[in-house]
């Protein structure tokens, strides 16, 4: 039986066989997302089914494919689709392409996700830059043996989001006249969405969205050394006095039309760090 170090480096020989650039970055995108990679200079592609030890995606949406090549001038990983507790799937196996993506060489995770807004500020189609979250899945990917190849026993979360890549996606989103917010991102499990009584509970305890990905990979990310972003998409409103039925389809559809300004964040981010690493 292999390790967690031993199947991270399979999966990362098999995308060396078909890529050999050392990516700058990692991009994990959620659901109704995946048209970012439509500004990738592609140099390779791989079905999650081709690397060794990935799990298969099944939420709606999602592609399931490995996309390898320049952004911004800079090397870089992304997923298109990730994967998620609800789909049965063990929180070590949800971040198993964060640990590759460290493995390759990349110290920057960008992620992605759609989530719900409580916030009643915010709007349907608002992006959020989060700045801090909160676990309630129930698991933490680093529970168990801590190898100490892949970091500390014990990781430091008082700043998972780097705040120079917040302020970034913040100014890029201010030059081109884009609503986004600054905020906390609260995980649950799913795959239901939350009672009127759920979501007054997540508010009362500080957070402004809520989604069901995102914080395995950051706990992850910040295990592996890595600086990470993110960014939430709010597809609907959970305001408990207020709440209709959630419809999928408008999720995807408002998460889609908001890919044209999440790609202009991304981007205004990746040009910051080509610029911050060229001096």
């Amino acid at each position: 039986m292999l390790d967690l170090y031993d199947k991270i480096q399979d999966a990362s020989a098999a995308i060396r066989k078909v890529w050999g650039r050392t990516p700058h970055a990692g991009i994990i995108l959620g659901t109704g997302l995946g048209p970012l990679v439509q500004r990738i200079e592609v140099e390779a592609t791989l079905e999650y089914s081709d690397i060794p030890h990935f799990p298969r995606s099944t939420a709606t949406s999602h592609r399931g494919r490995l996309v390898c090549g320049m952004l911004c001038g800079l090397p870089v990983m992304a997923m298109e689709g990730r994967f998620h507790m609800y789909e049965g799937y063990e929180l070590k196996q949800i971040t198993l392409p964060v640990r590759v993506m460290n493995a390759m060489g990349a110290g920057l995770l960008v992620v992605s996700n759609a989530c719900g807004g409580m916030n009643p500020f915010y709007k349907s189609g608002d992006i959020m830059l989060i700045d801090d979250h909160i676990n309630l899945l129930g698991g933490n990917p680093l529970i168990g043996i801590n190898d100490d190849r892949l970091g500390p026993r014990f990781p430091d979360m008082c700043h998972p989001y780097d705040q120079s890549l917040i302020d970034a996606a913040l100014k890029t989103a201010r030059k081109h006249d884009i609503v986004a917010h600054k905020g906390v991102f609260v995980a649950v499990s799913g795959p239901n969405l939350e009672t009127r009584a759920e979501y007054r509970f997540l508010r009362a305890i500080g957070a402004d969205v809520v989604g069901m990905s995102t914080v395995p990979e950051v706990i992850v990310a910040v295990h592996s050394g890595m600086r990470c972003v993110g960014f939430s998409v709010i597809t609907d409103m959970c305001l408990p006095d207020a709440l209709e039925p959630a419809d999928v389809q408008k999720i995807i559809a408002i998460a889609n039309d908001a890919e044209p300004r999440l790609t202009t964040l991304v981007t205004g981010v990746l040009e910051y760090e080509r610029e911050r690493i060229a001096v």
